[in-house]
């Protein structure tokens, strides 16, 4: 046909002849009336020999194809276009990756490309002209996007005729007899491209190509209208196999109501995984889907309104009727429910296609397929794709992973402000603070009601109890005395076993403060809370094991940041607060504990295994997450066992008196002495702290 002046790309203006009308080719071929599978592929791309083996290992009887198939011949290269050419480099499986990479590098250019590739590289189309591969079942396929047009027309006309190779076009149709259906097989080939649709190129009938290239054509859509309203049988199952897909098509979606196909199969997307769909299932309503097909309306008219007048002066009356029933396949939009039909019929129904007409888009050859499996009338499908692959990301490093050093806690509400002042240094007590700890800011804290500031007057080391002044009393610490007995009766009704554990636990957690913030010189760990600002403390006060239980104040929150009213030491970060203890059956590594969080690995930022104890072995650890999202998923997603053994896996309590100094109260006390037993944990979360009995500030 005439070509339209306004559009790039051929300039070719010659028409084909006008197609014989009246001619179907079509046959039925008996496959399997009770039970048969069909293999459904895309791309193969001249990877012929490959066909027997994939229907070998699906048991199919036959094969479906669309997309590019790879027909070309020897003569084909010099007909392709560089740039097609180069694509078909690019994706063809006859190449080894290397000579590939190596063909595709920037310094060769197409005349070197050209210059090297030949048909074996792009195609084994020709092996099967000369018997050299036979296929073993029926092989129905369209043409895809980058084929050879001669090549396609000597197939359409007889003078290539391969055993078991059936090729689908507007004028040619199958009928397979499989499963106790009847699936005709309705197809069109070639790429969708709009403003090519008027264009014939070197085709000479209604098929439409050039350097290597297919495209569809309106006439090709008309003579397909025609030949399915030919062969038509209420009977028979439909199937319309397409190049181009009916998802983003509107025209060849419009193409599938006409013909009344009941299934479709499509490639052109090159996607790694089969899709399966049907309008209802991807369309928000119906006019959405209504929506999707005056779309492609609007697009082919825009071409057709430059081309019109030229196409009236040179098409024949043969030609004239495909045209238009072309033309009612773009005009094909469902009216909206409940408006009138034209001529004064019915109000519009639902068009069942809407629900009824169900799709595949397939993924190429290499990464998936779809399989028919057709018994008792019933159309089965299986969907296989090879996908994507997601193991690198096992091995990637977290962008936003937060981590203790980038992500603080949050400060407790005691916080009021931040001060620059003097603070003390963990030394004996006549020693003074060291010139570099005098421009560390240290942080101030929300004073207790009833607690008055530091006036150089305070009680002696002596009569300080672990930072509690005998001299003033808080508020509630008569209903924290009595419900401290209450707790330590009750403590005394718990089983032996019951306290053996929460002991070891207890220990555990001494263990790995030690572990992380170091020992003084009497054995004593060393706390993390920082300098209460108040009055410079007398050197008396100073404190040899412990900042903390020198203060003079209440609650001291726990320190977020490397700065704080404190000489700088060997003194690792404060605990973690969003960390679990793990108690193990067996000595286990840290990467053995690692995977044992399975996916939730990847939130954690360390793991501690706490120093041994004399005569006990190192069978807890201590795993400490980026946040509370991380921890809870650890919680929830660890694994069962770990080294022939059940872990014991809770969020490990974090103690006032390690992470926030000294306590405004009483110690709590197990059965089996100091800093045991459940009592001791209800008091640290009442803000109480675990322990022994008080000690004063210089005992070790």
């Amino acid at each position: 046909m005439q070509q339209p002046t306004s559009r790039p790309a051929s300039t070719s203006t010659r028409l084909g002849p006008s197609p014989r009308p009246y001619q179907v080719n079509t046959q039925t071929k008996v496959i399997d009336t009770v039970h048969g599978r069909i293999l459904c592929i895309a791309d193969i791309r001249g990877r012929l020999s490959s066909l027997n083996d994939l229907a070998r290992e699906e048991n199919a009887k036959a094969i479906i194809h669309t997309g590019d198939f790879g027909f070309f011949e020897a003569t084909s290269v010099d007909r392709i276009h560089d740039r097609t050419l180069r694509h078909l480099t690019m994706y063809s499986p006859l190449i080894p990756s290397a000579q590939r990479h190596h063909l595709l590098s920037p310094e060769n250019s197409a005349a070197t490309i050209r210059q090297t590739v030949t048909i074996s590289m792009l195609s084994e189309f020709p092996l099967l002209l000369a018997s050299q591969i036979k296929l073993q079942v029926p092989v129905y396929t369209v043409a895809g996007a980058c084929e050879d047009i001669l090549v396609l027309e000597k197939l359409r006309t007889g003078t290539y005729d391969v055993e078991n190779l059936h090729l689908i076009d507007e004028a040619t149709t199958r009928c397979l007899d499989i499963g106790g259906i009847k699936l005709r097989l309705l197809g069109i080939g070639g790429a969708f491209v709009p403003h090519k649709m008027f264009d014939n190129g070197e085709g000479n009938a209604t098929i439409a190509g050039g350097n290597g290239t297919i495209w569809t054509t309106a006439l090709q859509i008309g003579e397909l209208v025609d030949t399915a309203q030919r062969v038509f049988d209420p009977t028979e199952t439909r199937l319309l196999i397409t190049h181009a897909s009916p998802g983003r098509e509107g025209i060849i979606a419009s193409l599938a109501l006409v013909l009344k196909a009941d299934l479709t199969i499509s490639a052109g997307l090159h996607f790694r995984y089969a899709c399966s769909w049907n309008e209802f299932s991807v369309q928000a309503d119906y006019d959405d889907f209504r929506s999707k097909l005056r779309n492609g309306r609007d697009a082919f008219y825009r071409v057709w309104e430059s081309v019109k007048s030229q196409v009236d002066a040179v098409i024949d009356e043969n030609q004239r009727v495909l045209l238009h029933k072309a033309l009612s396949v773009v005009d094909r939009v469902p009216l909206t429910i409940g408006q009138p039909a034209p001529g004064g019929g019915p109000p519009a129904a639902e068009d069942t296609a809407w629900k009824n007409c169900w799709n595949w888009n397939l993924c190429d050859a290499a990464y998936g397929s779809l399989v028919l499996d057709i018994k008792e009338g019933r159309v089965s499908a299986e969907l296989r794709s090879q996908g994507f692959n997601y193991a690198y990301r096992r091995s990637a490093t977290p962008t936003t992973q937060p981590t203790p050093t980038s992500t603080k806690p949050p400060l407790p509400p005691q916080i009021t402000s931040i001060t620059p002042i003097k603070a003390q240094t963990p030394a004996p007590a006549a020693e003074k603070a060291t010139p570099q700890e005098a421009d560390v800011p240290s942080r101030t804290h929300a004073l207790p009601p009833t607690s008055e500031p530091a006036s150089g007057k305070e009680t002696p080391p002596a009569t300080k109890v672990n930072g509690s002044d005998s001299t003033t009393s808080t508020p509630g610490s008569a209903e924290k005395e009595k419900d401290k007995g209450d707790r330590e009766k009750s403590e005394r009704n718990k089983p032996k076993r019951k306290d053996r554990k929460d002991r070891d636990h207890d220990r555990a957690d001494k263990d790995a403060t030690r572990d992380l913030d170091g020992e003084g010189s009497s054995g004593e760990r060393k706390d993390d809370s920082v300098t209460m600002a108040t009055a410079p403390p007398k050197p008396k006060l100073e404190l040899t094991g412990s900042s903390a239980p020198g203060s003079d104040t209440g609650p001291v929150s726990p320190r977020t940041d490397s700065a704080g009213a404190r000489t700088p030491t060997s003194r690792k970060q404060p605990r973690n607060p969003w960390t679990l203890f793990v108690r193990l059956p067996n000595p286990t590594s840290e990467p053995e504990l690692r995977e044992f969080f399975g996916e939730a690995k990847a939130g954690i930022t360390r793991v501690n295994f706490p120093g041994p104890v004399s005569g006990r072995e190192r069978k807890i650890a201590y795993v400490e997450f980026g946040d509370e999202v991380a921890m809870k998923a650890g919680l929830e997603k660890h694994a069962e066992k770990l080294n022939d053994g059940v872990p014991e896996v809770v969020r490990s309590d974090p103690r006032s008196s390690r992470d926030h100094g000294g306590y405004r109260g009483f110690r709590g006390r197990g059965r089996g002495g100091p800093g045991g037993g459940f009592a001791a944990r209800g008091l640290s979360s009442a803000g109480l702290v675990r322990g022994g009995a008080p000690k004063t500030n210089g005992d070790t």
